[in-house]
């Protein structure tokens, strides 16, 4: 059987990442190479220092987008909730705005055509102009499905669905889509943004097959979408054991640090953490917390332990990448994910390796593939804080953990992950 050569979108790739996607895509494709599967990454835009032995890089910014009018064209037709800015206004009637809606449809058909036959240059960030990004990158994948030999398509979440379905029409290769998230783990029932459900439905209709990474994701994909159960599989993520070991200094804070490691958002549950932080340091005054990350709830976060006098002993660290992750998880005593709705969760692999005693959220896909992981409730802010009291007061305790952990992420490797990976790629080839 010859080798297969696999068109995979993206939109992040390390070292230059802004959370699990990029690492799970390098994980992936360095396994998929362990496998013998080859693997045209493209991304937005590149930076030069990706690793080469994982993947060839395609940088779209380089790529001239789309030419071919018929197609995209076409593409405009179906995509019509991929409205690049916002075309509402207060106090229109709906004769004005049906009229504004025309001139403002006009205006970005006009200048989405004019932009055909040149490149782009893609921030590759998640920024205001983000829908105009992923419109554009789609009108890339075209081009590049055009010039590149390839015997499948893979597209990552919900930024490159619209590529993938792009490359598909035209080279007419299947197309596999990676749920790495959903709107509904994002937004939750009530507050998903609905064009980005739009296209992640459209996405995975418009697929050969959809992975999941996790049981967790995967009902949600067909009970939420709609998507056929024989059409969605589940590939868990895994961790990476390349690093080596960081010569890290001597650590100088002997008080207990207890970890949140992640985007401050809704999905991520910060709050259960700070109550269950209050309620801990209530009982032990010199434990020390630490929120690692950024997002729209950072504010209220910060104003929510200043009410609750915890400044002293709860730091807010920023968005942490690379060996700074690492260092933080070597100083923490106990690493927490609380998500109310979490994908997978590759973070407290991450913790584990490091040899972190590890609380997580039964609503995680990773719940699935972990069994020395102490699991609670998201919203029992009581359990967890006594799962945090226990492991800073029995040692006995932390150590089983530390030991049962990271035996047990050791079995969990991106090549075990690609190997199955594969096997559907095989299916859906053959």
């Amino acid at each position: 059987m010859k080798k297969i050569k696999v068109l995979m979108f993206g939109w992040e790739f390390p070292p230059h990442i802004s959370g699990g996607l990029g690492t799970a895509c390098l994980g992936l494709t360095k396994g998929l190479a362990k496998n013998e599967v080859e693997v045209l990454f493209v991304m937005p835009k590149a930076s030069g220092d990706e690793d080469p032995e994982a993947a060839k890089i395609i940088n779209a910014s380089e790529e001239e987008m789309l030419q071919s009018y018929t197609v995209s064209d076409n593409y405009l037709e179906h995509i019509q909730f991929m409205e690049i800015g916002s075309t509402l206004r207060p106090y229109l009637s709906p004769e004005v705005f049906a009229s504004y809606w025309q001139e403002e449809r006009y205006r970005q058909e006009h200048s989405f055509h004019s932009g055909k036959g040149r490149t782009f240059n893609f921030s590759g960030k998640y920024g205001e102009n983000l829908m105009e990004e992923v419109y554009r990158y789609a009108l890339v994948a075209g081009t590049v499905a055009s010039k590149y030999d390839f015997d499948i398509i893979h597209a990552h979440d919900w930024l490159t669905y619209q590529a993938g379905l792009i490359a598909k029409h035209i080279s007419g290769k299947p197309l596999v889509v990676h749920v790495h998230a959903t709107e509904y783990d994002r937004g939750g029932e009530y507050n998903r943004n609905t064009i980005v459900y739009d296209i992640e439905k459209h996405g995975m209709e418009g697929a050969d097959h959809v992975i999941t990474v996790s049981d967790w994701t995967r009902n949600i994909v067909i009970e939420k979408y709609g998507i056929p159960a024989e059409k969605v599989s589940t590939v868990h993520n895994a961790v990476d054991f390349s690093d080596e070991d960081l010569d890290l200094p001597p650590r100088t804070l002997h008080q207990k640090i207890v970890t949140f490691l992640g985007r401050i958002t809704l999905q991520k549950g910060p709050e259960y953490f700070i109550e269950a932080a209050a309620k801990v340091h209530k009982r032990c005054p010199d434990v020390h917390f630490v929120m690692a990350g950024n997002g729209d709830k950072l504010t209220p976060s910060v104003r929510r332990v200043a009410q609750l006098k915890l400044g002293g002993h709860f730091h807010f660290t920023g968005f942490l990448r690379g060996d700074d992750v690492q260092r933080m998880f070597r100083y923490s005593d106990v690493y927490v994910m609380p998500s109310v709705s979490e994908p997978f969760g590759i973070s407290p692999l991450e913790a584990m390796r490091c040899g972190v005693p590890t609380i997580i959220s039964k609503q995680s896909g990773v719940s699935e593939v972990l069994e020395h992981a102490i699991k609670v409730d998201y919203w029992d802010v009581n359990a967890l804080a006594d799962a945090i009291y226990g492991l800073i007061a029995y040692p006995k305790l932390s150590q089983n953990l530390k030991r049962e952990g990271l035996a047990e992420v050791n079995t969990l490797k991106w090549e075990f992950a690609a190997h199955k990976l594969k096997n559907i790629y095989q299916q859906v080839l053959y």
